[in-house]
């Protein structure tokens, strides 16, 4: 069953008891998540901070490291996730934040997340209604259970470099080391595979179709029956999870290095490649 909601989808359902949707808006370094709230949400959505709740405080584990469960339990419950529910996440348009949700809500051991594909643009295009006044919600009593999923630290990441596909999901120039705006050094875990997000999505910001998404992996050498293990990262473990998304909605399995490339040079000992 795909994890992705076409806006027709999630407006017949999330008049359901059980259906709690998430707004996780977000824009690195740009306008903050509250005010991409105030300026429209979908009616009855919950805003859910990338920065405060779905990550921890930036450091040594990188920029945006796993949140601390007690903090991201207090913030779920905010937003009126309970045990049972069905979550939906979603972002401006390209499920980029939506994903990193879609991910650590699951490694917390929330069950039944999904992502409305191609986030509150396509809302918008498909003619439903969008507020701009806050909602109420009734707390939820959700229990976080880290560690429900697994996720790969830096031996890890560099394990599967070398054994199996390790996915950088980063621009070419950036994996290639040509550029680097944001960490303070430039490269790529020696042995990762360069797998850009914007491969992945269409112009609209939806994610390609399952057959597109086989064609870029098959390109790579990788099929869905392989056993081969796959990780993914980027600069700070946001987009990482979007390309765990992509791989899902094909039947892969990828586990993400959250610290990724930002945590990776945080230690100096760690070894640094460049070009193709």
């Amino acid at each position: 069953m795909s994890t992705l909601l076409t806006p027709a989808a999630l407006d017949a359902m999330r008049q359901r008891p059980d259906v709690v949707v998430l707004d996780v808006q977000y824009e690195l370094g740009g306008t903050p998540s509250a005010q991409l709230y105030a300026a429209g949400h979908l009616p009855g959505a919950a805003p859910v901070d990338l920065d405060s709740v779905l990550a921890g405080p930036p450091g040594a584990g990188g920029r945006h490291p796993l949140p601390d469960p007690e903090v991201l339990q207090e913030g779920l419950r905010a937003a009126g996730v309970r045990a049972e529910s069905t979550v939906v996440v979603y972002d401006q348009r390209t499920s980029l934040s939506a994903a990193r949700a879609w991910w650590v809500l699951r490694w917390a051991g929330v069950e039944d997340v999904r992502v409305l594909d191609g986030g509150l643009s396509a809302w918008r295009d498909a003619g439903l209604p969008v507020s701009t006044e806050p909602d109420p919600v009734e707390p939820g009593d959700v229990v976080v259970r880290p560690g429900s999923l697994p996720v790969l630290d830096a031996d890890g990441a560099a394990r599967v470099a070398q054994e199996g596909l390790l996915l950088d999901a980063r621009t070419p120039e950036r994996f290639r080391g040509e550029s680097e705006p944001i960490d303070p050094v430039a490269g790529h875990v020696p042995g990762a595979t360069n797998l850009p997000m914007g491969e992945l999505v269409r112009p609209d910001g939806r994610l390609l179709p399952p057959g597109e998404l086989r064609e870029r992996l098959h390109a790579l050498g990788l099929h869905a029956s392989d056993a081969t293990p796959v990780g993914t990262y980027c600069g700070s473990g946001v987009t990482a999870a979007h390309t765990a998304l992509a791989l899902a909605e094909i039947g892969v399995t990828a586990v993400p290095y959250i610290g990724s490339w930002s945590e990776w040079v945080a230690d100096p000992s760690r070894p640094v490649a460049t070009g193709a």
